[in-house]
């Protein structure tokens, strides 16, 4: 989703139709009308019809000379004191119903009311809506010169927009026009072409922006679930003796991107969708940097997480498709060599990661999708929106058939960037999979690598001066049972760590003084077991920190005289910007967390020379871990996510 070159704005126009005062006669009916009793609009209830019928009146309305083409249900405001003008009737095609312009307010006839006046309303009025005069938004777009030098002309990412929204109009039956019609409110989002960082300034493709003023709540999309990729619609257009039940849903929906993309191409269902879609380069995940923008990454921790990825993907792909056994092989018609090639695997890979979305409220559960449209927005760790799907209809006719729906998390003012969250993830984990990390994120995280020695008999007995710790095989032992490791990799955050964190090192710095006797899984280890034992679990993420601020070969302050050198900082690529700004970033963190440690150690009277052997002596010790790491808390939200990252 992110990631473009050209400040262009494609436009779903929108009208803001402000209707004539109604006459004196009109005007008192309806002031009586709406007297403690409900409204109706030109003496009907309005009950939405279902789906289904909506569908095929769209396409019956865009017929050649239909007579409701352009007309737009105008609700009557009954605002006293307000003189409209009421414009010219204006006839579309060959005389069907006329239907009056949109946004003519004569102001010349607005009469001074004061403060709550007449010229107040009116006001307030059109800045709810904002000036939605036809082709106005996009005149505004052209003056802050988002629209190009060429104004968009010949650009062939509006070309593909266009052909989106006509797709999901036809195919799909979704409302995106820019007037209100039956049953539908005109739709509040246009797609813009290129939106920036506002911090960075480094582009960030597609976007969805207010085309009119959004209120916290307001619905802002529906997308028909048949339109979105899937595990089911893979299996369906490749074939179940193929794509076996069961399938991972990361590997069915890749093969159909590969399937709809090469291999049909134009004559895809999914061709306008698939048009809308970008390179590998626009995206520019980690797992597809050559090794030597991954090199501007050394001492960070999301370079081995990059290299279990980049390992899983390609077993995944010789183990599906390119072995002897695999797909390509068995079934050579649907899965042709030529367009099967591990560089559009990757291809497929860097859409999913940065574009799929997973539904959480299915009937038959949760799911992973792509969803067309909903994928253009932009991620915020601020936002609170979420896609998910329901059962469509309303409250009085249900389909039984499901779409993906977005409510407005916040209110957005008239051309403000909408946004959704991609869930809290840390930048390490953004970089990974879509492409970008953020400057401002609350989420932001570095994983700090936490080895104790086991030091039991046999381990004493093999290695001079090494000291037995009696409750070596117990503590081994219990961290089985609770399913940890010797070696563990735990987030630490700006200015905290986790609870875990503390739990595991309280245990494995109990001494015989500290247990009394009583076995290790009597204790609450999310409490101080004592001075001593809380005094060196401290002083153990201490030393974990520092040793991972030490795997970096520059320091902070090298990466921030680089960004500050604009003009040399413009030339490096993409990649390697982003991998400077990441690790300074990941300095930062440390720094702050360290900072706070020893704050707490201070504060605490946990830095006395000897408190470390007030009850007996602390066996365990801090081991640099990294040769014997199993698998990074970045690899653990992965396995989560439905795809298994391993090292090996």
């Amino acid at each position: 989703m992110y990631r473009s070159t050209t400040p262009v704005l494609y436009l779903l126009k929108e009208e803001l139709f402000i209707p004539p005062r109604p006459s004196s006669a009109a005007q008192e009916a309806s002031n009586n009308g709406h007297k403690g009793g409900s409204r109706e609009v030109g003496g009907r209830e309005r009950v939405s019809p279902p789906r289904s019928s909506r569908w095929e009146t769209r396409r019956r309305r865009t017929a050649p000379g239909a007579a409701a083409a352009s007309c737009t249900l105008l609700f009557a405001l009954a605002l006293p004191g307000i003189a409209f003008t009421p414009p010219p009737p204006r006839r579309h095609g060959g005389g069907g119903a006329s239907c009056p312009p949109s946004s003519h307010v004569s102001t010349s006839s607005l009469s001074a009311g004061g403060e709550g006046g007449e010229t107040e309303w009116v006001k307030a009025l059109l800045e709810a809506g904002g000036d939605n005069t036809p082709g106005k938004f996009e005149e505004e777009m052209k003056m802050k010169g988002l629209l190009g030098p060429n104004r968009g002309k010949g650009n062939t990412k509006l070309s593909a927009n266009a052909r989106l929204i006509s797709w999901l109009e036809e195919e799909g039956g979704v409302y995106l026009a820019e007037s209100s019609t039956w049953g539908e409110a005109p739709h509040p989002l246009a797609i813009s072409t290129e939106t920036v960082d506002e911090i960075t300034n480094e582009s960030s493709g597609r976007g969805l922006l207010a085309r009119r003023s959004i209120n916290d709540g307001d619905e802002l999309l529906k997308i028909p679930l048949d339109l979105c990729l899937t595990r089911k619609s893979a299996r369906r257009e490749l074939g179940k003796d193929a794509l076996q039940e069961g399938i991972n849903e990361y590997l069915a929906v890749a093969c159909q991107l590969i399937h709809e993309k090469f291999v049909k191409g134009e004559d895809s269902f999914y061709a306008a969708y698939m048009g809308v879609l970008p390179e590998v380069d626009e995206v520019n995940p980690t797992f597809t940097w050559p090794d030597e923008d991954l090199a501007f990454l050394e001492g960070s921790p999301v370079v081995a997480a990059t290299r279990s990825l980049q390992m899983k993907l390609r077993r995944e792909y010789d183990d599906l498709l390119g072995g002897p056994d695999g797909l390509v092989a068995k079934f050579p018609l649907r899965f042709p060599a030529e367009h099967y090639t591990f560089e559009n695997w990757e291809w497929a890979f860097t859409m999913l990661f940065s574009r799929a979305i997973r539904l959480r409220n299915l009937q038959v559960g949760e799911r992973l999708a792509m969803v067309p449209y909903a994928d253009l927005i932009n991620h915020s760790a601020f936002s609170q929106a979420f896609i998910d799907a329901r059962e469509s209809g309303d409250w009085l006719f249900k389909s039984g058939e499901e779409e993906v729906i977005l409510y407005a998390d916040r209110g957005y003012r008239q051309m403000e960037q909408v946004y959704i969250s991609y869930g809290q993830k840390s930048n390490a984990e953004l970089l990974l999979l879509y492409g970008f990390a953020l400057e401002r994120n609350p989420y932001n995280s570095v994983d700090v690598t936490v080895s104790i020695a086991p030091r039991t008999k046999q381990i004493a007995e093999a290695n001079e001066g090494v000291e037995e710790d009696p409750l070596a095989d117990e503590k081994l032992e219990f961290l089985l049972s609770v399913g940890r490791d010797q070696t563990v990799d735990f987030p630490c955050y700006a200015d905290r760590y986790p609870v875990e964190m503390l739990e595991y090192l309280r245990l494995m710095m109990m001494t015989p003084e500290d247990t009394r006797g009583k076995p290790l899984s009597d204790f609450d280890y999310s409490r101080t077991i004592s001075s001593a034992n809380e005094a060196s679990v401290l002083r153990s993420v201490v030393a974990a920190v520092k040793y991972q601020l030490g795997l970096f070969p520059q320091t902070e302050e090298d990466d921030a005289a680089i960004i500050k050198d604009k003009g040399m900082f413009r030339l490096f690529s993409y990649n390697q910007r982003m991998a400077v700004r990441h690790r300074r970033n990941e300095k930062r963190l440390l720094k702050r967390t360290l900072a706070a440690l020893e704050k707490q150690i201070r504060n605490k009277g946990l830095d006395g020379e000897d408190l470390s052997r007030a009850e007996g002596s602390t066996l365990g010790e801090v081991l640099k871990g990294e040769t014997r790491k199993q698998k990074t808390a970045l690899e653990d939200k992965l396995e989560k996510m439905g795809l298994p990252i391993d090292l090996r």
